[in-house]
């Protein structure tokens, strides 16, 4: 048997790309090892599937830290804004929530995956799922999947296997191999979108385990203790360090630092975010002034979440109990750092397998950024977490996944008919 495309992992981007191949007249193989389609996108955005996000392309770009800017040129052929049209074309009602995060209006991601399946089966595409690729002999007029069983051959390939993140999904890096073996460079893996280790005193004691703290800002400083970046959104403190969505965003750059060589990584947290330290400083100054018999814990009751604010009253040597009216402007002044600037260290992270997203991947240098094709081998297509592209989470990702696999399909079909 010969197909015009080969599509390798059905994934996000695999599918996509498949979709893309068959609607452009070829001739379409999609192969999965494991038993069913579509593993990833069930499980993404808590198993509502958050698809994409309706925020303008440049914000979005933003939001895909990890070479982001590269998908410019896949973006003027196919975006954020055309996913929606796709997935609405196929039936599937979407919805927008917070910052600009679509979902479908079933809130259930097997909408989207049955969806996606029913348009391969109207396109006739062929499915072979519980089917492992041995190995790939690439060649000059067409190329050779190897099975358990058997050999077929065809014309363009399309490798859609993701990264090495979420492993139970089938993403345990097969991919590399093959893409090292048609002259890809691999640039380093690691794990990204993860939660971050630490070995300080208060996290080995447990004292802030299970604290969750609302809307508060999050900073990674380089070894020089300048600003990396920084994000406002929630986190929580765990057994082993610090997770949550604003430590996820910040984990890339910490694990970047760290591959750097460094020991550790500080963060500061701002848990009043919205209020300078000033004004902090004033209202508390005030407030003290005007309730000296008032405990210090009483006066700071429903500013400070309260197991955060008995902890650090212990860090500044000031009783709970202590009336306001025995308490130096020098405390409330230190109280105050520590509320707006509390600097903490993480020395690791969580591993590739407990990571949302793989960093690194196929080098983006040897890919065409407006076909997927790539620089190294004739008619070979690469997509999705394969490449070294990675965002926040948000719908970033599974966009990045789409666009690519969208491009690879079509031009491996172009150039495989």
């Amino acid at each position: 048997m010969k197909y015009d495309v080969i599509v390798i992992g059905g994934g996000p981007s695999g599918l996509m790309a498949a979709i893309a191949a068959a609607e452009h007249g070829a001739k379409t193989l999609l192969l999965e090892k494991g038993n069913k389609l579509g593993n990833k996108l069930a499980i993404s955005g808590g198993g509502r599937c958050n698809v994409t996000n309706r925020l303008p392309q440049e914000e979005v770009i933003k939001h895909i830290p990890g070479n982001g800017k590269f998908l410019y040129s896949a973006f003027s052929v196919f975006n954020n804004y055309d996913i929606i049209d796709f997935f609405e074309a196929l039936g599937v009602k979407l919805k927008e929530e917070d910052h600009g995060r679509m979902f479908p209006v079933s809130n259930s991601a097997k909408t989207v995956v049955n969806a996606l399946l029913n348009r391969l089966d109207e396109l006739g595409v062929t499915i072979k799922t519980n089917t492992a690729v041995q190995a790939i002999h690439y060649g000059e007029n067409e190329h050779q999947v190897v099975l358990q069983a058997e050999k077929i051959s065809t014309k363009s390939i399309i490798i859609a296997v993701g990264g090495k993140a979420v492993p139970h999904t089938g993403s345990t890096g097969d991919g590399y191999a093959w893409a090292k073996k048609a002259g890809h460079t691999i640039t380093p893996l690691f794990p990204t979108e993860v939660a971050l280790t630490s070995n300080e005193d208060f996290i080995k004691k447990k004292q802030l385990q299970g604290l969750s703290l609302r809307d508060v800002s999050l900073t990674v400083l380089n070894a020089k203790n300048k600003p990396i970046v920084s994000h406002q959104m929630d986190m929580i403190f765990t057994h082993f360090g610090v997770s949550g969505p604003a430590v996820l965003r910040c984990s890339q750059f910490v694990v970047k630092e760290l591959l750097k060589g460094e020991n550790y990584v500080k963060m500061v947290l701002d848990v009043l975010p919205n209020t300078s330290k000033d004004a902090l400083q004033k209202e508390l100054l005030t407030l003290c002034e005007k309730n000296p018999r008032k405990t210090i814990k009483n006066i700071l009751k429903g500013i400070v979440p309260e197991r955060f604010l008995t902890f650090i009253l212990a860090l500044n040597d000031i009783e709970a109990t202590d009336h306001a009216a025995n308490i130096s402007k020098e405390s409330i002044q230190k109280l105050c750092n520590t509320i707006k600037q509390f600097t903490f260290s993480v020395h690791g992270s969580l591993p590739m397998e407990k990571a949302f997203v793989t960093g690194g991947g196929v080098s983006i240098k040897e890919i065409m950024p407006k076909t997927m094709q790539s620089k190294r081998m004739p008619r070979l297509f690469f997509c999705g977490e394969i490449l070294d592209i990675h965002g926040y989470t948000g719908g970033y990702n599974i966009t990045s996944a789409l666009v690519t696999g969208r491009l690879a399909g079509m031009n491996a079909a172009l150039a495989g008919i």
